[in-house]
């Protein structure tokens, strides 16, 4: 089969064998898979420097269907030969406190396992293993949103969830910032308008700025020097009561400190290498800070519902296999609107 390999020498389209799928697992055609920042962000390292074996079938965000059954697993039961499906990412081990509630992004024992796609062979192939019981059924969700909402979608959800639960006000009378209108932060946007709060969204590029107005953001913003004195205009001088940085470099880091508010919350999502100053005088009073990761079960079946009910949508760039080098380099440029996702069938005749 065709996959997408990060080896040692970098990455590359090739050819692998078909998977087999383990005791407990199933194998999944792809029908979908979402391209990812943290995809750039493992292709940067050395191969000294990963934390797993090269080489790797890279693709963390799946959609498929189900074609086959490993050992252990009986077809007839909700998920089954034929089954359209997602992937639930974060793995953990299964038994602790966290992953009890289906919070494996969480997960307290050491030594969690890695998903497909960072560590794992993942979806940018067409088929892939995957363990029965991190397949979601996805009726009614057309595959390219199915993949991306298993980390763009979970992610923007979750981070906001903890977010507004912090700050503990009603949601109409919360602004929420969101820093980068990328694949997770357009997403964001829906979220928060869909809660009630006030959204303010940010980016430097202008059509990513017409985006968010188009999916309801209040006010749109450019990320330069003027941010913080029109953000504190727009909330009478208050601040944002949530700031989602969904960038992490060290300039929206210091931007999200000069927007937030007395007793709000900045949740660094993004995967950028930047620090945040935390301390008496860095930050307004009562400033909470968060470093979401991913989300937990139970959310992406929420979202799932939120999808084929028409609440949220993600704008997706379908790719072929074969453009898939070139869609991460449009990536990395800031030149994808939405989520790029792969579409192993697609330019096949």
């Amino acid at each position: 089969m065709r996959a997408f390999v990060l080896d040692r020498d970098g990455w590359r389209l090739t050819d692998v064998p078909d998977p087999r799928p383990a005791p407990g697992q199933v194998v999944v055609r792809t029908t979908a898979a979402g391209l990812c920042h943290s995809d750039l962000t493992l292709a940067s390292r050395s191969a000294d420097e990963q934390r797993f074996a090269l080489p790797v079938v890279l693709g963390h965000e799946l959609a498929g269907t189900v074609v086959a059954l490993g050992a252990g697993v009986t077809d007839g039961g909700d998920i089954a030969i034929g089954s359209a499906v997602v992937g639930y990412g974060p793995r953990g081990c299964g038994r602790c406190a966290a992953c009890a509630t289906g919070a494996e992004n969480y997960c307290r024992a050491p030594g969690s396992r890695l998903p497909p796609g960072l560590g794992a062979d993942g979806a940018l192939a067409e088929l892939v293993a995957v363990d029965l019981d991190h397949l979601l059924l996805a009726t009614g969700v057309p595959p390219a949103q199915g993949a991306a909402l298993t980390d763009a979608g979970l992610t923007a959800l979750h981070a906001l969830g903890r977010a507004l639960t912090a700050v503990g006000l009603p949601p109409d009378e919360v602004t929420v910032v969101v820093l980068g209108i990328g694949g997770l932060g357009h997403v964001a946007v829906q979220l928060a308008r869909r809660a009630g709060a006030s959204v303010i969204a940010v980016d430097r590029l202008p059509a990513k700025r017409r985006l968010a107005e188009r999916l309801g953001a209040d006010h749109a913003l450019p990320a330069d020097a003027d941010l913080p004195g029109a953000v504190r205009e727009l909330t009478s001088g208050r601040g944002a009561d949530v700031v989602l940085d969904l960038v992490g470099s060290g300039p929206s880091l210091a931007q999200a400190a000069d927007l937030v508010g007395v007793n709000g919350v900045i949740s660094v999502v993004g995967v950028g290498s930047g620090r945040l100053e935390v301390g008496m005088h860095a930050l307004p009073l009562g400033v909470r800070t968060d470093l979401p990761y991913w989300g937990t079960r139970p959310e992406l079946a929420r979202l799932l519902e939120l999808a084929a009910a028409g609440e949220v949508r993600v704008e997706v760039e379908e790719v072929a296999l074969d453009e898939v080098e070139t869609a991460y380099a449009r990536l990395a440029a800031g030149a994808v609107l939405g989520r790029a996702v792969a579409v192993p069938g697609a330019g096949i005749a």
